[in-house]
């Protein structure tokens, strides 16, 4: 397929796909007639590639995970604690917010069930 067509398969432009091409985090496509021609695995792996996006991963996190090294696997738990920790502090924005629509104090730093939600979750484990 072309790259226009590839574009139109994946919902990404083809300026993301020559970028991704140039720093090596999509193989280089087979040519004919100077255009770019992809295989079929293409469209799994700019699928792929903006699922790394979406979970946070940097460009140089998303081109070693596609090595395989040994230092993959560090990186790999890294951003698994990263993404734990991002979790919990949405759990924590999700109850604030959710507690803000019940509580009826002007101001919720005065409410002691914020109060106490905060000390339980600034408290470790």
């Amino acid at each position: 397929m072309t790259i226009g067509q590839l574009a139109e398969a994946t919902g990404v432009p083809a300026s993301a796909i020559r970028f991704w091409e140039r720093h090596d985090l999509l193989p280089a496509p087979e040519r004919r007639s100077g255009q770019r021609r992809y295989p079929p695995q293409a469209v799994q792996r700019i699928v792929l590639l903006r699922t790394f996006q979406q979970a946070g991963l940097s460009l140089a996190e998303i081109r070693e995970f596609q090595q395989d090294q040994p230092r993959r696997q560090a990186m790999i738990r890294a951003k698994l604690a990263e993404v734990e920790q991002r979790r919990t502090d949405l759990d924590h924005a999700h109850q604030l917010l959710t507690h803000a629509l019940r509580c009826s104090r002007t101001d919720i730093v005065g409410c002691p069930t914020f109060r106490e939600e905060m000390a339980a979750w600034n408290r470790p484990g």
